[in-house]
């Protein structure tokens, strides 16, 4: 029981990290778009940093994605094996 719920969770937290990257950009504004450049800093640099927003929408994101995951690989026996293979296959020699 432990085991598959810490299985899930390292699942759930690689996805909720990926998706943490792909949810960084999302209504970014950066210090040259605002006219608003501080001294010493690079013109790409944010000028607001919204971490509640940030983390909630990686949060909501990753949820639906590893309950589509949950999903498939459990009601439907989706999993690594049906992948198809791109490799050669050794074992037959």
């Amino acid at each position: 029981m432990l085991q598959t719920f810490l299985q899930g969770f390292a699942v759930y937290f690689i996805v909720w990290w990926i998706t943490l990257f792909a949810v960084l950009p999302i209504g970014l504004r950066t210090q040259a778009e605002d006219n608003d450049i501080v001294l010493g800093t690079v013109h790409s640099a944010p000028t607001r940093f919204r971490p509640v927003f940030v983390f909630s929408m990686t949060t909501l994101i990753s949820a639906v994605i590893y309950a589509l995951w949950y999903i498939a690989s459990n009601y439907f026996g989706w999993g690594f094996d049906a992948l198809p293979q791109i490799g050669p296959s050794f074992s037959n020699v």
